[in-house]
């Protein structure tokens, strides 16, 4: 896989994540700029970061409007949200 697809699908999931935060957070959303490019910075991925900042500054360059949003963790990815499952027979 080349590095930008790799690098798109990372922002894919990240953006994810932060769009349901944004669901649970609405005050947060309403402090972005209408029309601003909102560029993602996790903390703990470096890679992905600098990636990041560099499409940023390309936005910037353009006479874009950029805001960028530090997010320094993330929980471990979940599979399911079922808490507590019992089996019980069937006939």
């Amino acid at each position: 896989m080349n590095k930008d697809k790799e690098m798109i699908e990372r922002n894919i999931e990240i953006s994810a994540e932060f769009s349901r935060y944004l669901f649970e957070h609405p005050e947060l959303e309403e402090k972005l700029p209408i029309g601003a490019e909102v560029i993602l910075l996790p903390e703990f991925d470096r890679e992905l970061k600098e990636y990041n900042l560099k499409l940023g500054k390309i936005i910037e360059s353009e006479q874009g409007e950029v805001v960028y949003i530090a997010i320094r963790s993330m929980r471990p990815k979940l599979l399911s949200r079922i808490d507590d499952v019992g089996l019980e027979a069937v006939g």
